[in-house]
Order: structure tokens, then sequence, then C-alpha cells
């Protein structure tokens, strides 16, 4: 599956490199890395919640979490300093690229009545946030295994300075955007704004 994502960034590459009149392929954004994130809330004092949540991540990454702990003492979150807080996994490399492909090809459209990703959920440098409701909606795990459902958020991390650049490419990897059809070009005056917000 990374194969294909990646066949499918280099012939996006090639095409963004003649739209923005490149002449370096370096200068397209990519993937960095895609950070899968899930906080414990008020159940963080609860030893099997976290135990669960902790083993899901795994499962649906493919790699062992690390469990996030609190910097600082908060009285009002009845939050203390060490105290653990949620567990994440960052995915590089062919896991990040497999991650990707299923989350588009196969994740997304299980969501129910989903009807396309919000195209404001950049963060104004490049990386954009998705939260899904229910881990269930992954395919590797199995609903006869869950007591509880959890949310997730996950990150795209991507080396682009702005939003329209990075939109631009994730669009063309088949993110779903709502109001574009995944994988489809943009009119020319959208080209022009990835290239000028991408320094051009």
């Amino acid at each position: 599956m990374s194969n294909a994502l990646k066949e499918n960034y280099q012939k996006v590459a090639t095409d963004l490199m003649q739209e923005w009149q490149k002449s370096n392929r370096l200068e397209i954004p990519r993937l960095q890395k895609i950070v899968v994130n899930v906080g414990f809330g008020h159940h963080k004092d609860e030893k099997a919640y976290k135990e669960a949540v902790v083993a899901n991540l795994a499962q649906i990454t493919g790699q062992r979490p690390i469990v996030t702990k609190a910097r600082l003492s908060i009285a009002g979150f009845k939050l203390r300093e060490g105290q653990e807080i949620g567990a994440k996994v960052t995915l590089r490399g062919q896991r990040m690229q497999d991650f990707c492909y299923r989350l588009v090809h196969i994740v997304l459209p299980r969501v129910r009545d989903f009807r396309g990703l919000p195209a404001d959920a950049f963060d104004g440098h490049g990386n954009y946030s998705i939260g899904l409701k229910e881990h269930t909606v992954f395919p590797e795990i199995s609903y006869e295994d869950v007591n509880q459902t959890h949310p997730l958020e996950i990150t795209v991390v991507t080396t682009a300075d702005s939003d329209e650049p990075a939109e631009e490419v994730l669009a063309r990897l088949g993110f779903p955007f709502q109001g574009r059809e995944p994988g489809a070009q943009p009119s020319q005056g959208l080209s022009q704004q990835g290239k000028e917000a991408d320094g051009a």
C-alpha cells in the first residue's frame, strides 16, 4: 500500500512542479509524519481504560504508543504533575505511508454519515488534524472485543510552510475535502494561490 502512495505522490509532485513553476522537487510539500493521539480525559485515573487505549493504538498503528504525562499540576482540573494524561504514536516512513493509505481509502469511508473533511482544520503551518469520534472505524479493531469506545486525533504533518500548498498536495493524494473530488485538480486560480503561498 505504501508503494501506491509513493507512486501517487511522485505524479502529484511532478504535476505541481510544472503548475507552480518549481525547479526543485523538494519545494513541493510532502508528508513528514503522522501523529495519532488519544487523551484519557476524565478516565485518567482508570487503569483498565488507559491500558485499553494503549492496546488499541498499538493495534491500529502497528507501533507501541508513548504514554504522555502532565508537565504541571492544575488544581482546577484535578491534575497532578507527572500524571498520565494520554497516549500517542508518531509514524514516519513506511508505517506513515501505510497508515495514510488506509486512513484515506478504508477508514474514512467507514465513518458514519461521512460528508468529507473540513478544509479549515489546518493549523496555519501546513499541518492538518482529523478528529474521529470512535476508534472502532479502524478495521483492525474487532467490535466483539470492545468494552468502551474512545475518540482519537490524527495530525498529518507536512513540510509546507502554509496551508494552501499542503491542502493541494493532500487533496491530490486522495484526502476527501468537502466540496472537492479526491485527487481532482483545482482551478487555475487556486494553483496560482498555492504557488504564491509557497514563495514563488
